[in-house]
C-alpha cells in the first residue's frame, strides 16, 4: 500500500485540510484496511458517547467492503446506518440503495445495527425534503463515519455535473441536510445529502477503484469548477480531511 498526503490552506481561518490518498495494488488489502478503520472509529464513538452513526453510498464498489465490515465484531446494536443518497424507489426495488445496504451490510454481526433510510411515503422526492432532513437530524446526526463514492462523470452521492440544484447543494449556509435531485444523466429521481451534511462527518472517506477512476481523481484535484465535477466540492473544501482509498 502506498500513501500520499496533500494539503491546502483555509484562507480565512488559516487552518489546514488534507487529502490522504491510500493506494492499494491488492483489492482485498484495501477492503481489510478500510473496514478495520471504519469499525475502529465506530467503536471509538460508541465508547465516547454511547452510540455511533455510519453513512454509506450505494453502487457495486462498496459491496465487498460492506460484507467484510459486517463480519467485524463491534457493538453494532449501538450503530445507526444511513445513506449519502437514495433513488426514489421503494426499498424492495433492486436499484434501491437501502436494499443494497440491507443485503450486503446489515448481515452477520452488523445485523444488530439500526437502519434509517431516506425514502418516505411521499410520491415525489421534492415533497419529502423536509421530512428527510428532519429524520436525519433526529436519528443520525452527528455523523461519525461517512463513506462516499465517485462516478465516472465526477459525481458523488447524487450530486451530478451541471445539475440545477448544485448551488443549493453546495451552500454551506443552508439548513438543508438533503435535497431532491433530478439527474440529467442517470435514471430515477434522487435524494442526496448536501455538502454541508457530508463535511459535518467526524471521519470522511472517498472510496473508488481502477486506473480510470484514479485518473479522474487526479483531474478533480486540478479542476476548479465544482459544477463540472461535483466531487471537487468535497476534495477542495477546507472543513474536513478526506481519506481517499483506491485500488489500482
Amino acid at each position: 500500500m502506498r500513501q500520499y498526503s496533500s494539503s491546502h490552506a483555509m484562507e480565512e481561518a488559516g487552518t489546514m485540510s488534507s487529502r490522504n490518498l491510500h493506494l492499494f495494488s491488492v483489492k482485498d488489502e484495501l477492503t481489510a484496511s478500510l473496514s478495520q478503520n471504519i469499525a475502529k472509529q465506530l467503536q471509538q464513538a460508541i465508547d465516547k458517547k454511547g452510540r455511533a452513526s455510519l453513512i454509506v453510498s450505494g453502487g457495486n464498489t462498496p459491496k465487498p467492503l460492506f460484507e467484510r465490515l459486517s463480519q467485524i465484531e463491534i457493538a453494532w446494536e449501538k450503530v445507526t446506518v444511513g445513506l449519502c443518497d437514495e433513488r426514489w424507489l421503494a426499498p424492495s426495488h433492486d436499484e434501491s440503495n437501502e436494499n443494497l445496504v440491507r443485503t450486503h451490510l446489515l448481515q452477520n454481526k452488523a445485523s444488530r445495527a439500526k437502519f434509517v433510510g431516506m425514502y418516505t411515503a411521499a410520491k415525489r422526492a421534492e415533497e419529502a425534503q423536509k421530512e428527510c432532513s428532519q429524520r436525519i437530524k433526529e436519528q443520525l446526526l452527528p455523523f461519525d463515519v461517512l463513506l462516499l463514492g465517485m462516478g465516472n462523470d465526477g459525481h458523488t452521492a447524487s450530486l451530478f455535473p451541471q445539475n440545477e440544484k448544485l448551488d443549493q447543494a453546495f451552500a454551506l449556509d443552508s439548513e438543508a441536510l438533503c435535497l431532491a435531485i433530478a439527474p440529467d444523466s442517470a435514471p430515477h429521481m434522487r435524494m442526496s445529502l448536501t455538502l454541508k451534511a457530508i463535511v459535518s462527518a467526524e471521519h470522511l472517506y472517498l472510496h473508488f477503484e481502477g486506473e480510470e477512476k484514479l485518473a479522474l481523481y487526479y483531474e478533480a484535484i486540478e479542476e476548479t469548477d465544482w459544477h463540472k465535477m461535483p466531487i471537487c466540492a468535497v476534495l477542495h473544501q477546507d472543513i474536513k480531511d478526506v481519506e481517499v482509498y483506491c485500488y489500482e
